[in-house]
């Protein structure tokens, strides 16, 4: 038979209503009596001797801030570098935009000039020119403007070609729209070894290409008025030799393009039906 135990409160223990006055006065040091613990913390504060520390407090229980320090410097230093990237961006802009040319007003040697050294016009923004270049001739007197640069960027015939007809497009077009201009030339040279290879500047533009100086072709602009006062401008490539041209086409041949000639049908025999006449397109 099952007996039902009983217990014997202790008589040292504490009831609820006296262990809640007991702790009613204690405070975060662990002492019962506010007083001797306010006098023991200053004592050992004005000694050095022990640390308070609060587990729920996010202050350094040493006292040191570096912490807090080295977050504000590194937001400061993080701010200081966006607002100079700010600047230099807003600062280019704005010189960008005062020495960027525009032949059409005013032809000379000068602001032909400034105009290879600074950019030119185009679009909605400015073309740059190779950073080798020389001015033969720039007069309104006679109509014509001639100039030539060295391209030490590009690294093979296709890209020296866009790159020049981007550039000889808008030098001409902007010259051109000059009253007073109606032919523009603009020879383009680059550095070639002895293998007809183009060779650029390496690396990064700090040491010039190797190999002999040699011209590569000539943009010619030239601007006519048609009887009914049109005015029509004309480009002509020159010094495009059948070497260059192959070269040019085997570059822009890719596994996607059929290759030079793969248009053409081939004849259709006497002896084969219409229907089984093959093209080598796929």
């Amino acid at each position: 038979m099952a007996t039902k135990r009983t217990t014997t409160p202790n008589p040292k223990s504490l009831s609820a209503e006296a262990a809640e006055a007991l702790f009613a006065t204690v405070d975060n040091s662990g002492h019962s009596n506010v007083e001797s613990a306010e006098s023991q913390r200053m004592r050992r504060k004005e000694k050095g001797h022990g640390v308070e520390v609060d587990p729920l407090s996010q202050d350094d229980p040493s006292g040191s801030n570096v912490g807090s320090r080295i977050s504000r410097a590194g937001v400061v230093i993080v701010l200081v570098f966006l607002g100079t990237i700010v600047l230099t961006q807003v600062f280019v802009g704005v010189r960008r935009a005062q020495h960027t040319a525009n032949l059409s007003g005013n032809v000379n040697v000068r602001t032909v000039a400034d105009a290879m050294d600074d950019g030119i016009e185009w679009g909605n923004g400015f073309t740059q020119f190779p950073q080798e270049f020389s001015v033969q001739e720039a007069d309104e007197n006679t109509g014509r403007i001639e100039v030539s640069v060295t391209d030490t960027t590009s690294s093979n015939t296709l890209e020296c070609l866009s790159n020049a007809q981007i550039q000889a497009t808008a030098f001409a077009v902007n010259s051109l729209l000059n009253p007073k201009i109606n032919t523009v030339i603009y020879h383009v040279n680059v550095f070639m070894n002895e293998d007809g290879v183009i060779q650029n500047s390496s690396p990064f533009g700090f040491f010039k290409p190797a190999g002999n100086l040699t011209p590569f072709m000539t943009f010619i602009w030239t601007k006519t008025t048609t009887p009914d006062g049109r005015v029509r401008f004309s480009c002509t490539i020159a010094g495009v030799d059948d070497e260059l041209q192959n070269t040019l086409r085997h570059q822009i041949t890719s596994r996607a393009t059929p290759p030079f000639g793969a248009d053409e049908e081939e004849p259709e025999s006497a002896d084969t039906p219409a229907a089984q006449v093959t093209h080598p397109r796929s």
